[in-house]
């Protein structure tokens, strides 16, 4: 046992070791980074590589062909990941979604493009620009359903991303940091969705919001028209239903032979990134995450391959002037699996476009 004196003498021992050992260990000590800018191991290095190029345009069954695309020339992997926004849907938001099917007896051309079938219909062949925001499951959403506006009622509008991005919230997703490409179509059929003239993506100046450059944010929810003189509610477009298409080709040409472009998800690999031309497949390159685009038509090469036609809201400095073509019939990078859609409804357009719509659809 210690007696009080060896006691008190072995406090201050310990007394005097800490005080001289703080400022070693306080230089020894690292802080803990901010898991919001820390970037992951490679993240920082450009998305655009010419080692890819060279294995593409050398490989002899690839297919397509790739380039320096201008559209990532500045783009980094990370801010490339952060733009693929389509996150994994809980099997539970599925559960209870329909899934179309067709007869086999329905005929179907072999070749079939939306754009010339449709050629009334302007949105169909727009390509636009979703900047750095992670907003594809909203630009796939919005771009099908104004286009089904003018194929099922022979309107040419242009909807409201930003009101799905911004107001649909935790019910779609994290909004430039993705979502549920079914729930942005619930969202539709709920809530529906403004004008773009209401609400645009860009302000009228340029690319404000939400995010031309990195530093991106989610725009906030204000349920308010940009132009004074319209009323939110008043612009207010809405979906019928909201349905998944079953991942058999033909039902999946069936639904846009007779209803219109479907919002396709996928999963992207790093040589999509230098798609310019043909049909692509995956070559080479690890996953980057997964994207929505708008399905649009198809087609065979004269080479005899079979292949998805569909529109990318990368610009048109993408890919085949903001479009590309993906192999068709082996699922391809998941392209047939997760196939969503829904019927415009006349809801709300008595009050706007007149009678002529007949009774509201709720």
């Amino acid at each position: 046992m210690t007696t009080p004196l060896q006691h008190q003498l072995l406090l201050l021992i310990i007394l005097v070791f800490t005080c001289a050992s703080a400022p070693q260990a306080t230089k020894a000590a690292k802080s803990i980074p901010d898991p919001q800018l820390t970037i992951e191991e490679g993240d920082s290095s450009r998305i655009i590589q010419d080692d890819i190029i060279k294995t593409i345009n050398k490989h002899p069954n690839a297919g397509w062909t790739a380039a320096q695309n201008p559209y990532f020339a500045n783009y980094t992997v990370a801010q490339f990941k952060h733009i693929l926004g389509v996150k994994a849907t809980p099997h539970s938001l599925l559960s209870n979604v329909p899934a179309k099917t067709y007869s086999r007896s329905l005929m179907l051309p072999k070749e079939f493009d939306a754009r010339s079938a449709w050629s009334h219909c302007s949105t169909i062949g727009t390509i636009l620009g979703q900047g750095h925001c992670g907003s594809c499951w909203a630009f796939g959403a919005v771009e099908c359903l104004q286009d089904r506006f003018c194929i099922h009622f022979n309107m040419n509008i242009s909807l409201s991303v930003n009101d799905l991005l911004s107001c649909c919230g935790f019910m779609c997703g994290d909004g430039c940091d993705g979502g549920y490409p079914i729930m942005a179509w619930r969202y539709f059929v709920q809530n529906g969705v403004v004008t773009d003239e209401c609400d645009p993506y860009f302000d009228q100046v340029g690319c404000k919001h939400p995010g031309c450059e990195p530093a991106y944010a989610t725009p906030v929810c204000e349920k308010k028209c940009k132009v004074q003189n319209q009323v939110w509610l008043e612009k207010k477009h809405f979906s019928v239903n909201a349905y998944r298409v079953n991942s058999d080709p033909h039902d999946i040409m069936a639904e846009i032979f007779q209803n219109g472009p479907v919002e396709v998800a996928f999963t992207v690999y790093e040589d999509f990134a230098h798609y310019k031309s043909g049909v692509y497949k995956h070559i080479t390159g690890g996953v980057m995450g997964g994207h929505a685009v708008k399905l649009i038509g198809w087609g065979t090469t004269d080479a005899g391959e079979d292949y998805w036609l569909l529109a990318n809201q990368w610009n048109r400095g993408w890919g085949d002037d903001g479009y590309f073509k993906i192999i068709r019939g082996k699922n391809e990078c998941g392209i047939e699996e997760d196939v969503v859609a829904g019927m415009p409804s006349t809801k709300n357009m008595v009050r706007n476009y007149g009678s002529a719509f007949g009774t509201a659809i709720v």
